[in-house]
Parts: C-alpha cells; structure tokens; sequence
C-alpha cells in the first residue's frame, strides 16, 4: 500500500514538472516537435513577408522617379512627341502601382497564412494545457477521496507525510495557474482570430483597388494607342487634333452655361408653381450620385491627363464600373439630358436653386427627361466612361462618373459639398 502511494507521488511529480514545462518557459515536450515546426514555419513566413516589403518599397522608389517624369513632361507637354512621351510616363507609372498591389496582396496572404499558423499552435497549446488539467484534477481527486490519518499511518516518516501534502498543494495551486493561463491564451486567441478578418478585408480592399489600377491602365494604354492611330505620328495631324478637341471642350461648356441661364430664366417665369419643389437657398449638401469608391481625378487635378489640351479638370471623377446606377445627388430640375452617341459625350444636368447646379458625364444610359423634377436619391440612368462606348466621349480615362457642382454657373470642388 505504501509502494501505492509513492508511485502515486512519483506520479504527482511528473506531472508538476509537466506543468511546470507548460506554465513556464515552453510547452509540453509530446508537443516539442510539433511545435518547433510551427515556429520554424512561421519564421521562414516572417522571412518572406520581409522580402515583400523590400519589393513594395523598391516599387515605391521607382514610382517616384516615374512621377517626377511625369511632372517635368506634364510642364513641357506641347507638341506630339513631348505629349506621347508624357503617356508612356503615366503607363510606366501605373504598371508600377499593379506591381506594387499585387506584392501587398502577396505579403497580405502571408500575414494571413502567419496567423493561422500562429492560432493552430495556441489551439494546440490551449489543449494539451487541458488535458493536463484533466490528469491533476483526477489525481487531487483521489486524494481528496483519501483519509489523511490514512496518508500519515502509510507513510514512514512525518518528513515523508509533509512532502507528500505539500506536493498535493502545489498541484492544486498549478491547476489555478493553468486555468490562468487558458484563459490568456483564449484572449490572444481572440486577438489573432480579429487580426485574421481585419487581413481577409484588406486583401478584398486591394484586389478591389489593382482591379481598378489595372482598367486605368488599359485606358491609359487606349489612349496612347488612339493618339498614334489619329495623328500617325505627324506633328501637323495633332495640333489639328488638339485644335479640334479644344473646340469640342468649348462648344460643350458654352452649352452647359447657356442651358443653365435659360433653365434659372424658365424656374423664375414659374415660380410660384415650382418653388415648392426646389432646393432651400444657401449651402446645399449633396449626396453621393454613385456608391464611392475611389476618386480616380480630383478637381483640377495636376495628373489630368489632357489637363495640357482642354485645360483643369472641372469636375471629381468617381470611379464606377460600367452600368453603375447613377442617382440624383439632391432635388431639382434637369436642365439637360443630352444622349451621345460613340465618340460623343452624354450628361445630364440638374438646377437645384437659384445658386446652384449639377453635372453627370460619361452616361451610358439616361432614364430622364429635360423639365423633369427629380428627388434626392432618384435612379437618372447609368455610368460610363469606357472608352469607345456611347456617351463616354472622345480621350476617356476609363469607366467613371464624371460629377461637378456648380456655384453661380462656375465649377467648383464637389467634394466640399458631398455628405
């Protein structure tokens, strides 16, 4: 019986070392190897993401030089040679952002993948802590279930009694620190699990992004390819092109404006019958007319590309894929709704009061009639933009909304007064 108890002992120490093992410095030696090739995987994971990193900012360098091209040709960009080579810049530059894109997108990946390797050892850890739990839970059970006189006549010293209770206490104080240390590892669980989703989201974020790199690209390329197919290389060729392009800019602002001071006109002859409709004088803020996205040019933008031909970019283009509803962004009247055929521009535009007014271009499709009253939010037809297609106009950057707020008649940045 007292070989029994000693075993027993001998058992409780083995354990506590185990314990020890788990509760300090390590984890359980059955998990030795297991967890060794975790480790060394994460590492060479680490490794790699490293290299990434040195590949994205090595990209980033070589953007910048491309940018500094571009904004000494963007100065001197005044006859076909420059202007092509100004093109070519900008094609340079974005192929670059596609390379960099899809290098966060790899090193995104092996994030994720650093992760779940890290969750699976916890995992692992967390386990193997609980069924050593089990084991000292089971053995401070039996002694729990023993008589201690039982223990104290068993045993052949009173020496040999102390050691034995107080091996018992320290099992049962290592059994507090496991169930501790269960619930840290569950918290860091916890982290990593939310690190996990916060990395899937971003890697949706940046595919989504190189996506739209990668069609400005291809306009950007249509671009350069249309210009060589329209002037052949002949100088004479593009400055008629250029003198044609600027006319056609011209004709289409002549016409917004004058369309918008007979719209006004006609909103003041019928006023008491359509006053009830307008927008309230002052400040109006607007609504997005399309779900945003990005904004691919900014108000006089200085990487418009024909910023040289037709002069500042008047309106913020919103990036939407080709057929993206397209809503009205407050109330009012459409002034025009001019339907374009290919190679000519489409828009419609909205008087909302007497001070101010909207533009939507590149529109594939318009559902809306001039003298219409159109509420806040109300579907007007569908984006465009992709090049060669009705409504998107001559030189289009790309599937996009081309959207402007006008104060007075004059355009000004739609995004001080977009909610």
């Amino acid at each position: 019986m007292k070989n029994k108890v000693l075993r027993k002992i001998e058992k409780i120490i083995l354990i506590l070392i185990f314990c020890l093992l788990i509760g300090g410095r390590g984890v359980a030696p059955v998990l030795a190897i297991e967890i060794k090739i975790d480790n060394e995987e994460i590492k060479k994971i680490q490794e790699a993401i490293q290299v990434k990193e040195e590949n994205i900012k090595n990209l980033d360098n070589q953007r910048g030089i491309y940018q500094e091209k571009i904004q000494i040709k963007r100065e001197e960009a005044s006859n076909l040679k420059e202007e092509l080579s100004l093109l070519n810049n900008r094609i340079s530059k974005r192929e670059i952002e596609i390379a960099s894109q899809e290098e966060k997108i790899q090193k995104t990946d092996l994030s994720i993948k650093k992760i779940q390797l890290e969750t699976l050892k916890k995992k692992k850890e967390i386990a193997k802590v609980k069924d050593n739990l089990k084991e000292l839970l089971v053995t401070i059970n039996e002694y729990d279930q023993k008589n201690y006189l039982e223990i104290i006549f068993l045993n052949a010293s009173l020496s040999d009694v102390f050691n034995q209770l107080r091996y018992l206490n320290v099992v049962q104080s290592k059994v507090s620190r496991n169930l501790q240390r269960i619930a840290t590892v569950k918290d860091g669980l916890e982290f990593q699990e939310n690190d996990l989703r916060q990395e899937r989201q971003n890697v949706i974020n940046l595919k989504t992004e190189l996506n739209g790199q990668k069609i400005q690209l291809t306009s950007e390329k249509e671009i350069n390819q249309s210009l060589l197919s329209e002037t052949r290389g002949a100088e004479w060729k593009f400055q008629s092109l250029l003198a044609e392009i600027i006319t056609e800019q011209q004709n289409i602002e002549n016409e917004i404006s004058q369309l918008e001071k007979q719209a006004r006109e006609k909103i003041a002859a019928e006023k008491e019958k359509q006053i009830e409709n307008m927008e309230k004088e002052g400040i109006i803020v607007f609504s997005w007319p399309v779900p945003f996205e990005k904004i691919t040019c900014a108000f006089h933008d200085p990487d418009y590309p024909f910023r040289n031909w037709i002069g500042e970019h008047s309106g913020t283009d919103i990036r939407a894929t080709q057929g993206t509803l397209v809503r009205a962004a407050a109330s009012g009247y459409i002034a025009r709704a001019k339907k374009g055929g290919v190679g000519q521009y489409s828009y419609i535009m909205i008087i909302h009061n007497n001070s101010f007014s909207t533009v939507y271009g590149h529109m594939s499709k318009i559902l809306v009639k001039e003298n219409q009253y159109v509420k806040r939010g109300e579907v007007m037809g569908w984006s465009g933009g992709m090049p060669g297609t009705p409504g998107a106009g001559r030189f289009c950057t790309g599937p996009h909304l081309h959207f402007e707020v006008r104060l007075n008649g004059i355009p000004v940045n739609a995004e001080d007064y977009l909610l």
